[in-house]
């Protein structure tokens, strides 16, 4: 289960460098608009320290870390929704993504054109916004005739349940508000699931400000009013530079250590995002451990070891019997498999049992 994120933004924001660094991958990032035509895909391991610390004690021949999958998507311009630029074919790559990562120029510099000739980072924000409402309105509009008779006449419970809330989402997108925005019940956000909105989705606000400022960007207001923005439409703010996350995707991991070590910062800008898109999506880690592999598994919060077990082979899930489990800090402060058993550190969990971070699996099942 692994996430994907479609990474957006206008023309000569930063996009295409950060896609670059965090994927390690050489695509084009030209100085014009439009130099990103498909979007561009990119797999990533998450780094684990834990996936570390299980291969030191089991020495596996094969080490799998869960993996972020990001794709650079063409720079958007006002009115795309309607056709403009490049327009519809990159919301529809948007909308098969589990969460957004807008990247917005935080920071001056006149070699660097900008499509709507001067840095304003909230009028980027709203063109961007504006176009996703824009999108999710045609869909609602699309859908309200079909079943307005059946709604109206309430003879179909849940026509009227799925009418009344595209109503309610539709009124709102007038007023500029995103749906992520909003307080929906669980029901609702059943019934507009399969709609899969844009404004719907997680999004990452990407900060990209200049190398000086990454350490203390405390005095840049652009930085301060985007985080504000946040606050209020239910989404997050990391800040980063584009250009140190380049360089440091150039390095061997040594090196790379001593580098952040020199500027003053704990952990990349790749990572702090995937920590944060984790998050947003309710996303945890699980892991399987033996000799053969050590692997880090991604689940939803709140699935419970069948749907664990499902997430390896559908198989497991159907045959599922029970789970071996212990928690990665017991097993590591018990130093080994064995003395944790010794312990009594391990538990056989049933079907009820709902997965925790940092749970290490065997499943027993039967075919």
């Amino acid at each position: 289960m692994g996430l994907t994120a479609g990474i957006v933004g206008l023309p000569n924001v930063g996009k295409s460098t950060l896609f670059n660094a965090i994927t390690n991958s050489k695509v084009l990032a030209a100085n014009y608009p439009f130099a990103t035509i498909e979007p561009n895909i990119g797999v990533v391991e998450v780094p684990d320290q834990r996936v570390d610390t299980l291969v030191n004690m089991y020495q596996p021949k094969k080490t799998i870390y869960t993996t972020f999958e990001f794709r650079d998507i063409a720079g958007l311009v006002r009115g795309a929704s309607k056709g403009e630029g490049l327009g519809n074919q990159f919301l529809s790559h948007i909308r098969s993504t589990d969460a957004i990562v807008q990247v917005i120029r935080c920071f001056d510099d006149d070699n660097i054109v900008h499509v709507d000739g001067s840095i304003d980072p909230m009028r980027d924000i709203e063109t961007i916004m504006i176009e996703l409402i824009f999108a999710d309105m045609e869909v609602i509009e699309k859908r309200l005739p079909k079943i307005q008779k059946r709604a109206q006449m309430k003879l179909d419970a849940e026509a009227v349940a799925e009418y009344d809330i595209l109503v309610k989402l539709n009124e709102s997108l007038k007023e500029q508000i995103p749906i992520r925005a909003l307080e929906l019940h669980e029901d609702e956000k059943r019934l507009i699931k399969n709609f899969s909105f844009l404004t719907a989705k997680p999004m990452v606000y990407v900060c990209n400000v200049s190398d000086e400022e990454l350490i203390d960007y405390s005095g840049n207001e652009y930085v301060k009013k985007i985080q504000k923005l946040s606050e209020q439409d239910n989404s997050r703010t990391v800040v980063i530079s584009a250009k140190i996350e380049q360089e440091l995707s150039e390095l061997e991991t040594e090196e790379r250590s001593m580098f952040m070590e020199d500027l003053g910062i704990h952990r990349s800008g790749l990572e702090e995002l995937i920590t944060v898109s984790y998050e947003m999506l309710g996303l945890k880690t699980f892991f399987t451990a033996g000799e053969k592999e050590v692997r880090a598994w991604t689940f939803k919060n709140g699935m419970k070891a069948p749907e664990c077990a499902g997430i390896i082979h559908t198989d497991f899930q159907k045959g599922f019997i029970r789970a071996e489990t212990i928690h990665y800090e017991d097993l590591i402060a018990a130093g080994s498999e064995a003395k944790a058993k010794e312990l009594g550190k391990f538990r056989l969990e049933g079907k009820e049992y709902v997965a925790k971070d940092g749970d290490v699996f065997h499943f027993r099942f039967n075919l």
